[in-house]
């Protein structure tokens, strides 16, 4: 009977284990399918496993993927860092201009605010091109490519600029989508206290650096307009919608118009709440740095002339380099369109993020709008 008993005990814990066993698999496997153990047991690779554990499934929200996660997948052109902090350790408040449904949509809502921080407490960087296999390059200039189109920067640059510019008859539209976007208080620079990067107040927004790289050009001898609408006010949604209504209200007026330059600044930080500004030493002058951002057609949206305008942005991104080692960012190739599609010399140009100051920024604004005139006067047909 004993004996009996002995067996039936073995049997009864052989029965608990495999059971618990059991349970075990179909958690990491099934029922836990998001853990690196069930990825493998299901057949992954253990990279691709840590990989999937590490971020969340892309796109599932029916959101862009963020910064953090693009530079989990891939390097990206703006985080090649020197200095103390990791690239792997930053995101952004919106990464790189949203990607849009159907060429012409930007993000549904407003990105969260980050938290305000005091000038002191960030951290400056300087954003280099990295290693990348994105990474396409000519004579210096660096475009990082988002989209699967192959590049030949050196043809572009030897093909040159098509468009001219009529003399003494509007040429260039500066405009903001996004003209709410505001800069790390400090000294005189006060525009209010919630903590967002943001204001309505001209003074202190897109709209105040727009208006610098206006008056330089226009010292310069080119005739510009500065539009100082909030189109991202009172809501951000359809932001890029109601800025290209206002780009063809311009163009309908002034048909002359063949360089529109839309304004607007980036945004990074940790994440552990650090933020980080883009610093050029110029002159010895701080200065934030800038980014040119060239839209496509690879996200499905007609413009088939995008290639003018990254012919623009390459002559200008390298007269950036001659002049200002170390100012410009490597120019960001996107699927989207960001409205460029309306004029063959269309670009975004992205001048500091929100950890950099107000004067930074128009440090920033100002040389590249000197810069920028020694490369389009030259297109003035008398």
């Amino acid at each position: 009977m004993r004996k009996v008993r002995g067996t039936l005990s073995r049997v009864l814990r052989r029965g608990a284990a495999l059971a618990l066993a059991g349970a075990v698999v179909w958690g990491l496997a099934g029922g836990a399918a998001s853990s690196p153990v069930g990825a493998v047991l299901r057949g992954e690779s253990l990279a691709a496993a840590l990989l999937s554990w590490e971020l969340p499934p892309l796109g599932a929200s029916g959101d862009a993927p963020t910064l953090w996660q693009q530079l989990v997948l891939e390097q990206v052109p703006c985080l090649s860092l020197a200095g103390t902090a990791s690239p792997q350790a930053l995101e952004a408040e919106n990464p790189p201009p949203e990607e849009e449904a159907q060429g012409e949509q930007e993000e549904e809502s407003a990105p969260p605010a980050p938290s305000a921080q005091a000038s002191e407490d960030i951290v400056e960087q300087t954003l280099l091109p990295g290693t990348s296999s994105n990474y396409v390059s000519a004579d210096g200039v660096y475009v990082y490519n988002y989209t699967d189109y192959a590049l030949d920067l050196a043809a572009l640059a030897a093909e040159g600029i098509h468009f001219a510019l009529t003399a003494e008859e509007p040429q260039v539209l500066i405009i903001h989508s996004h003209s709410t976007e505001a800069y790390t208080q400090d000294g005189s620079d006060v525009y209010g206290n919630d903590g967002s990067y943001r204001t309505t107040d001209t003074d202190y927004n897109m709209v105040r650096v727009g208006s610098e790289v206006a008056r330089v050009l226009r010292e310069a001898g080119l005739e510009v307009i500065h539009d100082t609408g909030l189109y991202d006010y009172p809501a951000y949604n359809g932001a890029y919608d109601r800025s290209a209504q206002a780009i063809q209200g311009w163009l309908e007026r002034y048909p002359s118009i063949q360089v529109v330059l839309d304004l607007h600044r980036d945004a990074l930080a940790a994440s552990d709440g650090t933020l980080y500004k883009t610093a050029a030493q110029i002159d010895g002058e701080k200065a934030a740095q800038v980014m040119i951002v060239v839209g496509t057609d690879a996200g499905g949206a007609e413009h088939s002339g995008w290639r003018q305008n990254l012919t623009l942005a390459v002559a200008l991104q390298s007269a950036l380099n001659a002049a200002y080692p170390t100012l410009a960012r490597p120019i960001a190739l996107r699927s989207s369109r960001f409205n460029q599609q309306l004029t063959p010399g269309s670009l975004l140009v992205e001048v500091g993020s929100h950890g950099n100051t107000l004067q930074e920024a128009l440090t920033a604004g100002r040389l590249f709008a000197q810069v920028a005139a020694q490369v389009l006067l030259p297109l003035v047909e008398e």
